[in-house]
């Protein structure tokens, strides 16, 4: 059986480098990092403890396939915050809709531009 220990990376499509560059870069102020020479645009973001996002700029197999209102029901990407109140906060200044965990935990969702799911769970 094999011993996996960590999450290192997550992939997104994202139809827009710019748009997306704004949301994942202005709005949420995630840090981009060293990307290789790929056959694609794209950026990636540093997570911290060697976790990265990866935005692809590839075509969506799944465009225009209708979503769930609520993120939670939906395939999403799991990030912890520390602020949620300063999260929230810069939510609201961009008008980025989201949800609260329908679970009642502190978490959040919302949706990317290009419809990709986040999950916004407190941490300590």
């Amino acid at each position: 059986m094999p011993e996996i220990s960590a999450l290192l990376h997550a992939g997104l499509l994202v139809a827009d480098l710019d748009r997306a560059r704004h949301f994942y870069g202005n709005v949420l102020g995630l840090a981009s990092c060293p990307r290789p020479d790929l056959p694609y645009p794209g950026v990636w973001y540093d997570l911290g403890g060697g976790q990265q996002l990866h935005l692809m700029n590839l075509p969506n197999p799944d465009a225009g396939t209708p979503r769930p209102v609520h993120g939670g029901r939906d395939r999403h990407l799991a990030l912890g915050v520390r602020e949620m109140t300063a999260l929230k906060a810069r939510l609201d200044a961009a008008g980025v809709a989201y949800t609260a965990s329908q679970s009642g935990r502190a978490a959040l969702f919302c949706r990317d531009p290009d419809g990709n799911t986040l999950e916004f769970v407190a941490v300590a």
